[in-house]
């Protein structure tokens, strides 16, 4: 394995997630709700009165923000290495997986971690450790 120090961006990944500590508090301390982004897009489908507008501008923030960033520097290039039956397999069993888990890896994650939740604190490590062990297999015992 060898690590590409060009990547390295410790004060952009700094501040992106100093935005998404402060984007998240500041969600919970004025509006009460969790930044969990499967939770956010998944009201917008119960058409909750009052609660349509808020989730829009939430979703739209997250898609405005690489075009704004973009002003300032250049995107990285994206690079999927896998075709369009495993991308839709792994979007099913992470919506499933965030059914089961009361939630996805940004709500428990960062919000839920924060908030000191035990359930998100085994909700977390099932994640990080669902992943590390797919990697594990999928890298090392398939060999792809």
């Amino acid at each position: 394995m060898t690590i590409d120090w060009s990547a390295f961006t410790p004060l952009s990944a700094l501040a992106g997630g100093a935005l998404i500590g402060l984007a998240s508090a500041l969600l919970l301390s004025l509006n009460g709700r969790i930044a969990g982004i499967s939770g956010i897009v998944g009201g917008l489908f119960a058409r909750t009165a009052g609660e349509t507008g808020w989730r829009l501008a939430f979703i739209l923030g997250l898609l405005a923000a690489p075009a704004l960033w973009a002003l300032f520097t250049a995107l990285p290039p994206i690079r999927i290495e896998a075709g369009y039956p495993v991308l839709i397999a792994a979007g099913l069993l992470v919506g499933v997986g965030t059914r089961y888990g009361a939630g996805c890896t940004s709500g428990h994650g960062v919000c839920g971690l924060s908030r000191l939740s035990p359930r998100s604190l085994v909700a977390t490590l099932a994640f990080m450790g669902g992943g590390f062990a797919t990697v594990y297999v999928v890298r090392h015992l398939l060999g792809v």
